[in-house]
């Protein structure tokens, strides 16, 4: 299955539509604030470009669709160390490699813990909660499957899309109409290079600004992703390089470990070389093999 040599001959059917995930816009706890959302550009290449989110109180789904969609869907955490939200390179640069092969994607800008401390460490995963039951209350709208809505998340989305999957089912916020229903449950989670561990291994930025410079011990276990895989976090595809200065290798190992301890589906893979914020494509060297990683990721996703 050659990902790359699809591309030319399938188009997406629009340009991609907004949708804010909370009624009226703002969000639980985010209304009042002194924050200006708004969008950065750091390329000085009009060709690539490089944007990313910052003071997000408003959080939204950017959706692709396909030209023909086949059911499945994608929501998709972009990385930013908690700091940002990386709408390019881990959203919408990805897009079209994936409704190449029928998915629907969604790419959520999320509010982050460290911009404010009226948002608290939860706040992310209240944006992913709301976002998976607004997806499966308009499936019907947006020609999906809602029980085969995936979750991917990276670097520290990968952190948000691994505690939905572990905590997809705990009371974030109340309730706000019948959209919060649905179930917030993956069907199937992939993390690349996450942000697993808030202890020994952690990516001390993400950990920082989720829960402060001395976190006691109960918050490190509470938001260490892997102290909280149970039987019913869904099947994982994780992805890492071995080289990853950021955020190290052994986050990924950790939750691999956590899954196979209780009996979850996981499929892991390691590469020698590629860093941390790899992306795809192009932005990763033509003679690593790492460059094949989304064809393994459709594989693996199209199983069972």
């Amino acid at each position: 299955m050659a990902i790359t040599a699809a591309l030319p001959a399938v188009a997406l059917a629009d340009t991609p539509d907004v949708l804010e995930i909370w009624p009226g816009g703002v969000a639980p706890g985010s209304k009042g604030t002194a924050l200006v959302q708004k969008m950065v550009e750091r390329s000085q290449d009009p060709a690539r470009p490089d944007r990313y989110m910052e003071g997000i109180t408003r959080p939204y789904l950017t959706i692709h669709r396909p030209a023909r969609p086949d059911g499945r869907a994608l929501l998709i955490m972009p990385g930013g160390g908690y700091q940002r939200v990386v709408v390019d390179k881990e959203g919408g640069e990805l897009a079209p490699l994936l409704t190449a092969q029928g998915f629907t994607i969604f790419v959520l800008t999320y509010r982050l813990p460290g911009e404010a401390p009226q948002h608290g460490p939860t706040v992310a995963l209240q944006d992913a909660q709301r976002a998976m039951r607004v997806i499966r209350q308009k499936a019907k709208g947006f020609r999906i499957d809602p029980d085969r809505l995936g979750v991917m998340g990276f670097s520290a989305g990968g952190h948000v899309a691994a505690t939905l999957g572990t905590k997809f089912a705990e009371t974030v916020y109340e309730p706000v109409d019948a959209a919060d229903t649905q179930s917030a449950k993956p069907d199937k989670l992939a993390l690349v290079y996450p942000v697993i561990d808030m202890g020994l291994a952690a990516h001390t930025g993400s950990r920082d600004r989720m829960l402060g410079p001395n976190p006691s011990e109960e918050a490190v276990a509470r938001f260490s992703v892997d102290r909280n895989v149970t039987a019913q976090t869904p099947p994982t595809f994780l992805l890492h390089a071995a080289d990853d200065t950021a955020v190290p290798v052994e986050n990924s190992l950790l939750f691999h470990a956590a899954c196979r301890k209780v009996g979850v589906a996981v499929e892991m893979h390691i590469y020698a070389r590629g860093g941390h914020g790899f992306g795809h494509g192009a932005r990763i060297a033509a003679d690593n093999p790492l460059k094949r990683w989304p064809e393994l990721f459709v594989e693996w996703y199209g199983r069972g």
